[in-house]
């Protein structure tokens, strides 16, 4: 446990430290600010439209931190034969498998948690559907402290303690983000304590949360992947079959009654319309906790499968 635990920390570390985990982060900070305005020229159903698009934005960030971050978690240390350190210790390789994927789970649960408060925020303001509409300042206040706390501890942090920007920015925003939504929970948009109107709803919370057991899936696949073959081929391999997932009824389920092929892709790839909510939204009708406990029970059978896969793969793999 105490070699899963090392092993899991520092991919958790490296992880958060690469330069393309903070853009993508900061990429989906700054959708989901500007979401409200793209999302007021509807004719109606605007803050229908503020929702999805925020989900949208959550699950391709989400998916993109997974997909950056697992794929090199093991094809990296294979290239660079830092791998040979860590098996001579030893550590059986089912545990180095299993250490990487939670690291990379880590990390992008960190991510999504991040990109999930400020979902909250942005729907939580809502669209200005009318002239005499207001943003809610409780929010903008709110997420204008976080953030500027963030990035003056974050400098002072690096000035002293040489601490890397990047990564302790990532920690706080999460911590200060932590905070501020429990504010946003009991204050409403007037600065009141009023818990009954804060304007926050469980469906969004389950979205996020579906959203979420498709990263895993799809970072589980990156590691089993990566530990074949490069970052390219991972990195477009995983794309596939992120497309290819959201499209699975309709490429593959129509079809699987009838031909053998479709009924191998429809069970081999991973359905991510499971955890996309959207007719939910335009119907305005619930999701109840069951169907989230189903998708979660489908995303660890299916992750499980991976990762025995992936071990598989890796035990014969030759790294010297």
């Amino acid at each position: 446990m105490s070699k899963l635990f090392t092993i899991t920390r520092n991919t958790f570390i490296e992880t958060i430290r690469q330069p393309v985990y903070a853009i993508i982060i900061t990429a989906a900070l700054l959708l989901f600010f500007v979401s409200p305005s793209i999302a007021m020229y509807t004719m109606s159903d605007d803050n229908k439209l503020l929702r999805e698009l925020g989900l949208s934005t959550l699950f391709i960030a989400s998916l993109f931190i997974a997909i950056f971050s697992a794929s090199g978690a093991v094809a990296e240390e294979i290239e660079n034969k830092t791998i040979m350190t860590v098996l001579t210790k030893p550590v059986q390789r089912p545990i180095f498998i299993l250490a990487k994927f939670l690291g990379v789970t880590g990390a992008v649960a960190m991510g999504h948690y991040i990109c999930t408060i400020a979902l909250i925020m942005a729907i939580r303001n809502g669209v200005l559907e009318n002239v005499d509409s207001t943003n809610d300042y409780t929010v903008l206040g709110t997420a204008g402290v976080a953030l500027v706390l963030t990035i003056a501890l974050s400098a002072f942090l690096n000035y002293t303690y040489d601490w890397k920007t990047t990564s302790t920015a990532v920690v706080l925003l999460a911590g200060l983000g932590t905070i501020g939504l429990i504010f946003l929970i009991f204050f409403d948009r007037d600065w009141k304590f009023n818990p009954a109107n804060n304007n926050i709803n469980a469906i969004d919370i389950y979205g996020s949360v579906l959203l979420f057991l498709a990263a895993v899936i799809i970072a589980a696949l990156a590691v089993a992947l990566s530990c074949r073959f490069n970052i390219v081929v991972t990195l477009s391999a995983c794309v596939g079959v992120f497309l290819l997932g959201l499209v699975s009824d309709w490429a593959f389920g129509a079809l699987a009654k009838t031909h053998l092929w479709a009924k191998i892709c429809y069970f081999a790839i991973p359905n991510l319309q499971v955890f996309w909510i959207s007719d939910a939204i335009y119907e305005e009708s619930t999701v109840p906790l069951k169907y989230v406990l189903i998708g979660a029970t489908y995303a660890i059978c299916y992750t499980g499968g991976i990762l025995a896969l992936a071990v598989a793969l890796f035990q014969r793999r030759q790294v010297g």
